[in-house]
C-alpha cells in the first residue's frame, strides 16, 4: 500500500523517470551510502535528465530537421575555407542576439549539413528552431496570401528563435515571392535569428530575388547584424566520384557548367 499511495504521488507531480526507475534509484541511493539530500539530488537529477531528453526529441521533431546532424560529424579538413572556430561558436549562442548566419557556396559542400547541425545545437541550449527550404516557404507564403491568410503565416515563421532557410537561389522567386520573403525578412529582423543556405553569392541575389531592389532590402536587414561563411571547397559526392575515376577534375576546371 505504501508503494502504491508513493507511486501515485510521484503520478501527481509527473515525476514519471522517478517513478519508473523509483527501485533502481533506491537501490543505487542505498549502495552508494548517500544521504536524504544527496538521494533527493540524484533523483531529482534523474528527472532532469529524462524531462531534457523529452523536450529535445520533441523540439527536434517539430523543428523539421531534414536529418539529425552535429558538428563532430561535419568533415572540416576537406572543406579548410570554413573557420572551424567561427562554426562553433555560431553555434554556441549567437540565436539570443537576433543575428543572421548566411552559408553560401556551392551544391555538395556540407551547407545543409552544417544547417542541421547548428540547429540541432541550439535545440540543445533551449531555443526553438524551425527548418524549411526557401520553395517550401515561398510556397506556403503564396498560397496564405492568396487565401487571405498571410498574417497566420508571417506569425508561424516568425515564432521560433532561430528560422533555417535551406536552399536560397536555386529557384528563382516570382516578384510577388520575393516581396512575400521581404515581409518575412522584416517580421524577424532584430526580434529572431535567420540562418540561409544558397549557392548563390550576395552579389547575385537580385537575380534570385528577380527585382535588385527588394533584394537590396532584403539584404541591408539581414546583413545589419550577421556572419557570412563562403565554402569555396569541392562536392563531397562529385569527390567520391573523382575518387572512382569517374571524373577526371572539379567540373569547373572541365569547363563544365555546374547546375545551380
Amino acid at each position: 500500500m505504501e508503494q502504491d499511495h508513493l507511486i501515485a504521488m510521484l503520478n501527481r507531480l509527473k515525476l514519471t523517470a522517478i517513478r519508473d526507475q523509483l527501485d533502481s534509484l533506491v537501490d543505487e541511493a542505498a549502495r552508494r551510502e548517500l544521504t536524504i539530500r544527496e538521494a533527493l539530488s540524484l533523483f531529482c537529477e534523474r528527472e532532469i535528465g529524462r524531462k531534457d531528453e523529452r523536450r529535445i526529441e520533441m523540439s527536434i521533431g517539430l523543428a523539421r530537421l531534414p536529418f539529425v546532424r552535429d558538428l563532430d560529424g561535419f568533415d572540416f579538413a576537406a572543406q579548410p575555407s570554413i573557420d572551424k572556430k567561427q562554426i562553433r561558436e555560431i553555434a554556441a549562442g549567437r540565436f539570443a542576439n537576433a543575428e543572421a548566419v548566411l552559408l553560401l557556396g556551392p551544391p555538395g559542400v556540407g551547407k545543409t549539413h552544417l544547417a542541421a547541425a547548428i540547429g540541432r545545437q541550439a535545440i540543445l541550449a533551449g531555443y526553438t528552431v524551425l527548418f524549411v527550404s526557401a520553395p517550401t516557404l515561398v510556397a506556403q507564403l503564396a498560397k496564405a496570401h492568396s487565401e487571405g491568410r498571410l498574417e497566420d503565416r508571417l506569425t508561424h515563421f516568425g515564432k521560433p528563435r532561430l528560422l533555417i532557410v535551406d536552399e536560397l537561389g536555386y529557384l528563382p522567386f516570382e516578384p510577388s515571392a520575393a516581396h512575400l520573403f521581404f515581409q518575412l525578412v522584416s517580421r524577424r529582423y532584430e526580434r529572431g535569428s535567420m540562418l540561409i543556405t544558397s549557392n548563390r553569392s550576395i552579389g547575385e541575389w537580385g537575380t534570385v530575388f528577380g527585382d535588385a531592389v527588394v533584394a537590396t532590402a532584403i539584404l541591408d536587414r539581414l546583413l545589419h547584424h550577421s556572419h557570412v561563411l563562403t565554402i569555396r571547397g569541392d562536392s563531397y559526392r562529385l569527390r567520391e566520384k573523382r575518387r572512382t575515376g569517374l571524373l577526371k577534375a572539379p567540373l569547373i576546371a572541365q569547363n563544365v557548367p555546374v547546375p545551380a
